[in-house]
């Protein structure tokens, strides 16, 4: 979480991160609403990974308009799409996008929570800012209340060291023992405050073609992602954002699902995952070998501890 700490300044003041900046346009893609499975046989990846990455998308888009104030109107144009220092939900706030809900995420009265941000900074001044949408969370907490992971300690803050998303897509480590039941079959994201929102009622589906979700991750098997090398995940998830995580990541993700699954033909599975070179998918395999069969848990146990170098594996075998 050390790079939520750099260029504070930045993501406090816009001016800061570009000095010469006189205005900020804000943009939104729509994505939603998703599609959601029960099988715990299979893994679910948050919607708006599903398709296309949605920052070579959004951020071509982006790029033609500021492309078009620069050379009609003189203007030097910066283009972000998540990828610098910028808050990018307050400042769509500002521009009058929707607000931040409870769930600190944007939500708007026409798209839900559905939405993806990229922004156009320009040394064209603008004027004033549109008019700001004003808070209409209400009393509602659903989206609090839903958190698998408690990951809310008040309405309008998130504890990200608690959050699904951080810990299936951001954390490198060994995902700490209190989450991994919680996490059940969520695989890449989690899209769980987002979705149970009342605002989605309005919420459109989206249009973009190439935010259509793709076979290989609607509600894949885990038994196939389990056994991917990486050629094999860089090949199925080429041009989505969860190649961004990386295989051994990913892989120690679904073998959290695997444990999860309650399905004892999945023992299998998790076995075959022992032999992985990555301690962090031997690890998870570990773990889930346990919930699924304890008998086979303790043969392999027997042959396979004395072993083992990594002392994080080492530790779920003990």
């Amino acid at each position: 979480m050390r790079w939520m700490e750099d260029r504070t300044e930045w993501r406090a003041d816009p001016a800061a991160l570009w000095p010469e900046a006189r205005s900020v346009i804000v943009c939104g893609m729509n994505y939603g609403p998703p599609e959601t499975t029960d099988d715990a046989r299979r893994g679910v990846i948050a919607s708006y990974a599903r398709g296309r990455d949605y920052h070579e998308l959004l951020k071509g888009r982006l790029k033609d308009v500021a492309n078009f104030l620069y050379a009609r109107l003189g203007a030097d144009v910066k283009v972000f799409t998540d990828t610098a220092p910028v808050m990018e939900k307050p400042l769509a706030g500002a521009a009058g996008l929707g607000w931040q809900g409870k769930h600190t995420n944007l939500v708007s009265r026409e798209f839900g929570s559905w939405l993806l941000l990229g922004e156009i900074f320009t040394t064209l001044d603008l004027g004033e800012a549109d008019q700001v949408v004003e808070d209409a969370c209400g009393t509602c907490t659903r989206c609090l209340d839903i958190c698998p992971t408690d990951a809310f300690p008040a309405p309008y803050q998130l504890d990200a060291r608690r959050c699904i998303s951080y810990l299936t897509i951001e954390y490198e480590g060994h995902i700490p023992a209190e989450f991994r039941a919680p996490i059940g079959n969520r695989i890449f994201g989690c899209d769980d405050c987002l979705a149970v929102c009342p605002w989605n009622k309005y919420a459109q589906a989206a249009q973009q073609t190439k935010l259509q979700a793709r076979e290989a991750t609607t509600g894949p098997l885990l038994v196939e992602l389990a056994a991917l090398d990486e050629e094999a995940f860089r090949k199925r998830f080429a041009g989505t954002p969860v190649k961004r995580t990386g295989r051994d990541r990913f892989v120690r993700n679904v073998l959290i699902a695997v444990g999860n699954s309650g399905a004892p033909a999945l023992a299998a599975t998790a076995r075959a995952a022992l032999d992985d070179s990555s301690p962090l998918v031997r690890a998870m395999a570990v773990w889930a070998l346990q919930r699924l069969d304890g008998q086979m848990f303790h043969a392999e146990r027997a042959a396979r501890l004395a072993l083992e170098t990594d002392s994080g594996v080492r530790a779920e075998w003990q």
